[in-house]
């Protein structure tokens, strides 16, 4: 089978690359499509994933969104017609779900945050299967026109699957100069640039400033766009550190003594990998994080003094599932428009 999977972000190469290894190794042959957005290319070139370059990101313009949204989606268009694709799979790019709906190809695309209504509306609308988290409410996506017979559920976060193979690089910490005696702690920012994520969020601030300015910290801050990390660099505080280029975040997650971030993904790989995190994040809670804070896995965050900074004694419980659950649900898309 020839499948088409697409990276319009940078946590879609993480979710997708054991999905994509696993779909090789039984012999399908998998191409890849990426935009220009945050470090999703440099992310792809870490892994070593090769793929096609259409388009980039409109910004935080909602009129640049939908005019850079028609422009990838003519280029996605053409290229999906020379390569004459069996499937299509994604994990929330509303470009190949277009894309594949207009050129009759069956598309498959992973979620699990309920609350993005505009990319739902399209992206939910138009694959042939939806895949969520069994956390995340059936009837919550009602809305979108995914009913029982387009909605599939796998247990567990996602972050469990992807995860599963990983093993912390020792090394990670040491090469960033990471002083390992003094407490740990990684910071993710608020995601600016999504639609679900307007209003400023006044904690990032106050965190870089709680654990900026402590002299037993020694924080890595993971900007997500240069203008984060240029604003960063600017503070000047002694005890942060921003790094240069994208890096193997999952390492820092795994060696931290502690996990601050606004933004979904990084909470839910520091509670895949063990490690204690908190969330800043200001928009609507989606049911995977109320199962983890209602299972004391995440803490929310409302006041950076309440941040419980110390040295973690012990790697918390890790769970590791089997992607290939996944890749079956994905398959499935194909196996159901071909029965027709």
């Amino acid at each position: 089978m020839k499948i088409w999977a697409d990276m319009s972000g940078p946590a879609h190469v993480l979710v997708l690359r054991p999905i994509i290894e696993r779909l090789r190794a039984q012999g399908h042959e998998v191409l890849i499509t990426a935009r220009v957005y945050t470090q999703t290319l440099e992310l792809l070139d870490l892994h070593g994933m090769e793929y096609t370059l259409i388009g980039q990101h409109g910004g935080a313009s909602r009129t640049r969104k939908l005019l850079r949204l028609i422009q990838r989606t003519g280029g996605m268009r053409r290229f999906g017609k020379r390569a004459r694709f069996d499937l299509a799979i994604a994990h929330g790019s509303n470009d190949i779900a277009i894309a594949s709906r207009m050129l009759g190809i069956p598309e498959a695309n992973m979620h699990d945050y309920e609350f993005a209504v505009a990319q739902h509306n399209v992206g939910c609308r138009l694959a042939k299967r939806v895949i969520f988290p069994e956390s995340v409410p059936p009837e919550r996506l009602k809305r979108f026109g995914v009913g029982p017979g387009k909605l599939f559920q796998y247990p567990g976060i996602k972050e469990e699957y992807y995860l599963a193979d990983f093993e912390a690089d020792p090394d990670a910490l040491g090469m960033l100069g990471v002083d390992t005696d003094r407490v740990v702690v990684v910071v993710r920012p608020p995601p600016d640039v999504s639609l679900y994520h307007r209003k400023s969020n006044p904690l990032f601030p106050q965190v870089l400033a709680r654990v900026g300015s402590d002299p037993g910290v020694h924080a890595v801050v993971l900007p997500r766009t240069e203008e984060q990390r240029s604003y960063v660099k600017e503070l000047a505080l002694p005890s942060l550190i921003v790094p240069d280029h994208a890096v193997e975040a999952q390492s820092l997650v795994s060696l931290a003594d502690l996990v601050v971030s606004a933004g979904g993904t990084m909470n839910r790989e520091a509670v895949a990998l063990g490690t204690p995190v908190y969330t800043t994040y200001g928009g609507r809670l989606g049911g995977v994080d109320e199962m983890l804070i209602r299972t004391n896995r995440l803490r929310p965050l409302t006041d950076p003094r309440a941040l419980l900074l110390e040295k973690k004694t012990e790697q918390g419980e890790r769970v590791r599932r089997d992607p290939q659950l996944l890749v079956d649900e994905m398959l499935g898309a194909a196996d159901a428009e071909a029965a027709k």
